[in-house]
């Protein structure tokens, strides 16, 4: 079957809805690992659980909404306290998490209409070990009043299970194509009163949209319907026979079940509605029940109806027993989800990547464009048009720093991810391990993020298991049995830092170097640094591991995390001390598309640095670089300063000024001194991505293009820094 753009983009967005659920959901069963007894997470599964079944029942995807239920009851008895929360619990209900976002990844693929064997099984073996909780007579009573079904028609004065109405409640919500067919909503509804007589009649137009777009042939309406008549249920049923294929139809008898009502309330639309209003429409309460319930609440506290009805009218429902408790809950649930909706739309808008990286490169060509104007207009004799073209400047940079802002996003809903890599890895290999989160609110570039998953992953498996010992050896070694693995985001310089740090038993420097001279990777005789010794763990195929293991071992995947974290403009340092513990720290850029640069010119070629790497700039006379003694080193202000005369090191010829220039940059809390021709200034800069042909072509970034239109190098400075 064929959707049309519309269905598709509610299928798209219910996808996306819900799996941002099942990350809460596994974020708050996280949290009852650490304390069983915090309710508000409780609650939060609950409501997670709760509405992706409401969501899956609306868009056909039963079989979702069906464990769904089934997981929903047990929690039902959790939250009444029929059942005691337990460890054991909680792991079935992370093995429910993955098995839903299994799901969930199953059907958005449209041509799976039905569970393949694989998922068949796993459901099964879940719902049985859901069942043995659900089968315990204390769960019994909570399930019934979740579940239970009244009989039509039977008295309800004393049953707790069914809703006392004795009309008839008929929801209809008719199909765009009705009057195009011929046939006229209306008509049926008039033919409703020779079966017997409409007591309350709600005309529903949530499906209304606005007068431009409206169609005048599409049929936009729905009715809830109070139906007083003694026809059984297939006579009002035949009524609607003629379009019972294009519309939805709901019909419920008098004195129908609770949980009816309550799917009529998950049915509702997603739109902001008072308790009173919700239960009217649901036929559960009538208007002359409501409106002595708000009559008692303002002579007892003598409020206005609004306030009274927002605040207490709920509970005067259920004290009168107007209405049942079960399906209030469900009102208030209905409603807070919807509160809750919409605080989320006020606050954000979904917008595809691909269109957003669109507006980058638009707005990246748009200040190409802006340089050249700026350029020609400063060659040009006219005051007017030199500010005017200032002034667009400035407008272009503001649009280029929004823009660049929309695409920044706080890294911690990625750092969050991995706390479930952290415990089910430690309890695979019997570890006790506290995995601290610091510096989530530090944001960065979605396009860093995205890519940044992986290696964190490898480096995090990589300190359960080789970093912190088991309980027993870090006992002997003298620490807590529990280890700490630390994972932490911050500025620095103009870059992010994310730093992967485990309080484990540290590298073994002797080891790794022993293990690159029988490689072929270092020298005997040679002496090594401590930082030039961690750097062989990145050799393809380096491992000191004594056992292969499922996590690590095969001296695959360290090579691989720096290919990643340099083809995003990174680094990665390591940082250990044998006995305390090993740090691994990844510096980044800030974006990948826009910066802030400095341009420099060393003999005819102009280079740009980024700007926030850029500490100073000072001069230097030729003389006195030429005349020194005792290595590349100059005096800044009483510092030793390294410098790098960058005409030497890109082997450019010509004769060299008198007095040079130097430009102090930092990184990776480095500093060094590069020795130029000439200082331009500060560059917006669009970084260009250079070809395949120059993978190989060291010490240069990216490119980007001048006003001019020539083409000016992007420095890599964390990779110059490093061969100073």
């Amino acid at each position: 079957m064929s959707l049309n753009k519309s269905e598709k983009n509610f299928k798209k967005e219910y996808f996306t809805e819900s799996r941002e659920l099942l990350d809460a959901m596994e974020m708050s069963l996280l949290e009852l690992e650490k304390d069983n007894t915090d309710n508000d997470s409780i609650n939060s599964i609950f409501r997670s659980v709760h509405t992706i079944k409401g969501n899956s029942g609306m868009f056909g995807y039963d079989r979702i909404g069906e464990f769904t239920h089934i997981l929903e009851n047990v929690l039902v008895c959790i939250r009444s306290g029929k059942l005691q929360l337990t460890g054991e619990m909680i792991a079935l209900f992370l093995e429910c998490h993955d098995f839903m976002m299994n799901l969930v990844d199953f059907f958005e693929d449209d041509s799976n209409t039905e569970l393949d064997d694989y998922n068949q099984k796993i459901f099964s073996g879940l719902e049985v070990k859901l069942n043995v909780y659900l089968e315990q007579p204390a769960c019994e009573e909570a399930v019934s009043v979740n579940n239970s079904i009244g009989e039509p028609g039977s008295s309800c004065a004393d049953d707790e299970m069914t809703v006392c109405n004795d009309c008839w409640h008929i929801s209809l919500r008719f199909g765009e194509n009705v009057f195009r067919d011929g046939l006229d909503p209306y008509s049926f509804i008039r033919y409703l009163t020779e079966k017997g007589e409409i007591q309350h009649m709600r005309t529903v137009c949530d499906r209304m949209p606005d007068a431009a777009s409206m169609n005048p042939e599409f049929c936009y309406l729905g009715f809830e319907i109070d139906f007083r008549s003694s026809a059984a249920k297939k006579d009002i049923e035949d009524i609607f026979e003629f379009v019972k294929d294009d519309c939805e139809i709901r019909i419920l008898p008098p004195n129908t079940g609770i949980s009816d009502y309550v799917r009529l309330i998950e049915a509702l639309p997603e739109k902001p509605m008072r308790i009173g209003e919700m239960l009217r429409e649901i036929g559960s309460l009538t208007p002359a029940e409501l409106e002595r319930a708000l009559m008692l609440q303002n002579i007892q506290d003598g409020v206005s109806l609004e306030e009274s009805e927002k605040q207490f009218v709920g509970k005067i429902l259920v004290e009168e027993k107007m209405v049942p408790k079960p399906v209030l809950d469900a009102a208030l649930e209905k409603q807070q989800t919807v509160r809750r909706r919409e605080e989320t739309n006020r606050r954000t808008i979904r917008v595809e990547a691909e269109k957003l990286d669109k507006l980058i490169n638009l707005i990246g060509e748009l200040v190409i464009t802006g340089s050249n104007v700026k350029q020609i207009s400063e060659s040009d004799e006219k005051t007017g048009l030199v500010k005017a073209v200032n002034d667009m400047s400035k407008l272009i940079e503001e649009i280029r720093g929004s823009s660049m802002g929309i695409r920044m996003v706080q890294i911690g809903e990625t750092f969050n991810r991995f706390e479930r890599v952290v415990r089910d890895l430690s309890r695979e290999k019997g570890k006790k391990i506290n995995f601290i989160i610091m510096g989530g609110d530090t944001e960065l570039d979605k396009t860093l993020i995205d890519k940044l998953a992986d290696p964190l992953i490898h480096l995090i498996r990589n300190s359960v298991d080789h970093g912190i010992g088991t309980p027993d050896e870090r006992t002997r070694a003298g620490k807590p049995a529990a280890g700490t693995l630390t994972l932490n985001a911050f500025h620095e310089t103009g870059s992010v830092v994310i730093e992967v740090k485990d309080d484990g038993q540290g590298l073994d420097k002797e080891k790794i170097l022993n293990k690159a001279i029988e490689q072929g990777l270092a020298r005997p005789e040679q002496a090594y640094q401590d930082y030039e010794i961690h750097q062989f763990i990145f050799h393809p195929g380096f491992s000191t591991a004594a056992e292969v293991t499922n996590i690590s071992g095969r001296g695959v995947g360290m090579d691989v995390v720096k290919k990643n974290i340099e083809s995003l403009r990174g680094n990665i340092m390591i940082e250990s001390e044998p006995g305390e513990g090993t740090t691994m720290r990844i510096h980044l850029p800030l974006t990948l598309a826009i910066i802030d640069g400095f341009m420099v010119r060393i003999a005819g070629s102009h280079y740009v640095l980024p700007l926030d790497m850029v500490t100073e700039c000072t001069e230097v006379h030729r003389d006195d670089l030429d005349l020194r003694e005792g290595g590349n080193y100059i005096n800044l202000r009483g510092d030793v300063l390294p410098f790098m005369k960058m005409r030497d090191f890109f082997r450019e010829k010509g004769e060299e000024p008198l007095k040079h220039k130097v430009v102090v940059v930092e990184h990776a809390r480095k500093k060094v001194g590069l020795i130029v021709d000439e200082l331009v200034g500060e560059f917006q800069t669009v970084i260009k991505p250079l070809g395949k042909i120059f993978n190989r072509l060291q010490w240069i970034s990216g490119s980007t293009i001048l006003g001019t239109g020539e083409v000016a190098y992007i420095l890599d400075i964390p990779r110059l820094i490093q061969a100073e």
